[in-house]
């Protein structure tokens, strides 16, 4: 790939619906590819099915870009297809003068019925029929009958498609607007676009496109179909099946930069068998000739790993902050000072940012959250005679960690176990679960009155139901 400014590449989503993960991909592979070669992105929202497109979806694919780092200033634009139509009519018309095009009222149907094949594309039934525009008949590219099309492609080479297996394609309806085809060709043109990086399932477009892109005068784009994304079971990400909402893990509470850095290696793999790089190395390293053609597998339990890592290396401060919005939403008033407390016991033990409000819940709650499972499974014998132990331990302990520690281990001692098993009914009295905090950190936090308090409290349960 050429490193000069003169490169122009575009990220072009319809905004029908949530932000698909394989477009933000897509777009991250532009804007890297841009910015490592000193060129420019464009963003176009192609809005010309009125049918589907909603402002909101437009302003969603706009809330993700900047959320991955993409704010106005990464990108020219937004365009909006809309806007062209004038150019895409003045395409029609100079395609039709070159006699390239022609009307036809064939429906499926119609055509299904006269091949006997249901697989099979257009026929060409209406070529040389000389139709006039009227209602139903929409306008049909007339694709060459010998030769070849080449499409140069960074990623495969360069596929050959041979011309007369192309059907005559539709590039105009019948109420005159245009297909994805045409405003697609035309909207690269007109904003100078010189290379398309976008995902395989458009590779079969390429050289009809390209055939346009001649028609109407101009030099076609070098092409970068990149791989499919698939899930578990190898099949493409579907939002029928699978999570592909960008929105969706952003709301989790997935990181901006462990998405980032995740997505890009979908496809594409840095130097030194490294997979946590920085965005400033990812963009330096980034060559779209480097990304492998097979389907890439989106692998949550990695995803949450990276998230994992990425959350780890926040400062304490910044953790807190990311975590703010999630307490702020959690069922439960939070006090800030005591969260600073626990933020340092909580980073290395969330995945994702809200998991949070779980792992805390118990200091901020007026009773420990009840989990039947937990309870049943840390109220095993002899719970009841270590709870009692540990409230007289506790009555006069200094409150610090450390003593905290010795003196349940002494309780553990005498009754001949040991601290995990000791300290099991403890945390599950105190808080509610068998696993989460450090819990002598915990306890001391919480502090002594509502420590005894909840102790007592699983006793008094304890014997209620006579164990």
């Amino acid at each position: 790939m050429s490193s000069t400014s003169s490169i122009r590449v575009r990220f072009a989503p319809s905004p029908t619906g949530m932000f698909h993960v394989g477009g933000a991909r897509s777009a991250l592979f532009n804007w890297a590819m841009a910015k490592q070669s000193g060129g420019t992105l464009v963003l176009r929202i192609e809005d010309t099915d009125a049918s589907r497109n909603s402002p909101e979806w437009t302003e969603g694919i706009i809330r993700a870009l900047a959320w991955l780092g993409m704010d106005g200033g990464e990108y020219e634009g937004p365009y909006f297809q809309s806007a062209n139509a004038d150019k895409h009519a003045q395409a029609v018309r100079t395609i039709l003068d070159q006699g390239r095009a022609y009307y036809c009222d064939c429906t499926r149907d119609a055509v299904i019925a006269r091949t006997g094949d249901q697989n099979k594309g257009y026929d060409g039934f209406c070529r040389d029929r000389g139709l006039e525009p009227g209602p139903g008949r929409a306008l049909r590219f007339r694709t060459p009958d010998e030769g070849q099309t080449v499409v140069v492609d960074l990623l495969r080479g360069k596929p050959v498609f041979e011309n007369a297996v192309l059907e005559d394609f539709v590039i105009a309806r019948a109420d005159g607007s245009v297909t994805f085809l045409l405003a697609n060709a035309v909207d690269d043109m007109s904003q100078g676009i010189t290379h398309v990086v976008r995902g395989e399932e458009h590779l079969s477009n390429a050289p009809k496109q390209q055939l346009l892109w001649e028609a109407l005068g101009g030099e076609p784009p070098v092409w970068a179909h990149v791989p499919v994304i698939v899930n578990e079971q190898r099949k493409k990400l579907s939002k029928r099946r699978d999570k592909v909402a960008l929105e969706a893990y952003q709301a989790e509470g997935y990181l901006a930069e462990a998405m980032r850095n995740y997505l890009m290696l979908l496809g594409w793999a840095p130097s030194g068998d490294r997979e946590i790089v920085p965005w400033s190395e990812i963009v330096e390293e980034f060559r779209i000739e480097d990304v492998n053609t097979s389907p890439a597998f989106f692998d949550v339990k990695k995803l949450r790993a990276f998230n994992g890592e990425y959350i780890r290396a926040l400062p304490v401060e910044s953790f807190v902050a990311e975590c703010l919005p999630f307490l702020e939403e959690a069922p439960f008033d939070y006090d800030p000072a005591v969260f600073d407390r626990l933020a340092p016991l909580a980073q290395t033990r969330v995945a994702v940012l809200s998991e949070i409000v779980q792992m805390v819940d118990f200091a901020f709650l007026d009773e420990p959250p009840f989990d039947e499972q937990s309870w049943n499974k840390g109220m095993k014998e002899p719970a009841a005679e270590i709870l009692a132990a540990a409230e007289e331990a506790y009555r006069d302990a200094p409150w610090e960690t450390e003593e905290l520690k010795t003196r349940l281990e002494q309780v553990g001692a005498a009754r001949g176990l040991k601290l995990g098993k000791t300290q099991a009914s403890v945390r599950v009295a105190v808080t509610g679960r068998t696993v989460g905090l450090p819990l002598f950190e915990s306890l001391e936090i919480l502090g002594r009155e509502r420590t005894l308090a909840r102790i007592a409290a699983a006793r008094a349960k304890l014997a209620a139901t006579g164990k």
